[in-house]
């Protein structure tokens, strides 16, 4: 069965991108996230309010090797799971094809606003101007983005449908084989 992870920083469409990958690829699909918050008993903002960032990650770092290791479907990670090396590590190593889905900081921004999820399950921008915050944190994260992704894929222009169209072509054109195994070292 094909897997494919997808990573990127929220707003970038992973949830819904993911949903309409499995259906074309004839395989399952979660979002990390919520199968976080499904274990925790809680969303990620209560839990960090509760226990802080550090256990925060710690218990993602934990899910993603699980979900890595044990679901062969399409897997929407969390925006900051490549904050950690050994979730890169384990990306590279078990998540390929890994797909990084990108959108400027003003799309993400109003994806975010209008989501009226964002308040209640997410942890809130932390002070100063939200837009600067995410430009700041999409400027910080894009390396670790780029080492983990085998293919790059925007996701601010076009509808989700053909996303997730351009990422079935996209894998095809760099030789990813049966089970998301990609035939030769991502694009440096």
């Amino acid at each position: 069965m094909p897997r494919v992870t997808l990573i990127g920083y929220r707003g970038t469409g992973k949830t819904t991108v993911a949903a309409l990958l499995a259906e074309r690829l004839g395989c399952a699909w979660l979002d990390a996230d919520v199968q976080l918050e499904e274990k925790l008993g809680c969303s990620i903002a209560a839990f960090i309010g509760a226990r802080g960032e550090p256990a925060f990650r710690d218990e993602e770092a934990a899910l993603l090797g699980e979900l890595l290791e044990h679901f062969p479907g399409v897997v929407a990670t969390g925006g900051g799971v490549v904050l950690r090396p050994a979730n890169r590590e384990l990306l590279r190593r078990l998540g390929r094809p890994v797909v990084w889905l990108t959108a400027p900081a003003g799309v993400i921004r109003e994806r975010l606003a209008a989501d009226p999820t964002t308040q209640s399950r997410r942890p809130a921008l932390a002070g100063g101007d939200p837009l600067a915050e995410v430009a700041q944190a999409l400027s910080d994260r894009e390396p670790l983005y780029r080492a983990c992704a085998d293919v790059v894929i925007d996701g601010a222009v076009d509808p989700p449908s053909i996303v997730a169209e351009r990422i079935i072509a996209r894998l095809a054109e760099a030789g990813v084989r049966e089970h998301g195994v990609p035939s030769e070292e991502p694009p440096a």
